[in-house]
């Protein structure tokens, strides 16, 4: 698949990933706190781009951290306010944040790769169409929810991953909003 090919104006709906995707990921924990949140390089700006090809840009995070009691909704909705905050403040936007409280073991519809989340933000917004849809995650279970309801995926990682389920690999957000500009 060729990105180009793909035609994206503003009747396409972007979905991210969070951890790994937008913020650095931490290694066997998980961000609890604000302080701990740190955009990856260049994300401000590739969101801000982002801004000029989609009409819908959302987040879709598992977030079992607080199914394990590590941290409280509260916590993780203020972490979301300030990512906002600091994304609009660089003239970046996303439109609503979904996240999973649930642990994996719960097998719940909203935690990817299931498509509750999706479902949510198609509720919330009925112009999505998923056939015009990409999802950005770092994860097979982030591919296998677009795969599950017919959207575009895009696989973030350092290395390019061989996977049925991945239609492009980038190193990065910023390396996606390049690719959309030339």
């Amino acid at each position: 698949m060729i990105l180009k090919n793909l035609n994206i104006d503003k009747s396409w709906t972007l979905f991210l990933d969070r951890d790994g995707v937008i913020n650095k990921k931490l290694e066997n924990d998980y961000v609890k706190h604000w302080v701990q949140f740190e955009f990856l390089e260049n994300v401000l700006v590739a969101l801000k781009t982002f801004n000029t090809f989609f009409g819908k840009i959302v987040v879709v995070t598992n977030q079992q951290g607080i199914g394990k009691g590590y941290y409280r909704t509260e916590d993780l909705e203020l972490i979301h306010k300030n990512m906002l905050y600091e994304l609009t403040y660089a003239g970046g936007r996303i439109d609503k944040v979904y996240y999973s409280p649930h642990l994996e073991s719960a097998n719940h519809p909203t935690r990817k790769p299931g498509t509750g989340m999706a479902l949510q933000a198609k509720q919330d917004f009925p112009e999505i169409d998923f056939s015009k849809s990409i999802i950005v995650g770092d994860s097979i279970s982030d591919m296998e929810f677009g795969r599950a309801l017919g959207m575009k995926t895009i696989f973030i990682s350092d290395e390019s991953i061989i996977n049925e389920k991945i239609d492009i690999n980038y190193r990065s957000l910023m390396e996606l909003a390049d690719a959309l500009i030339n």
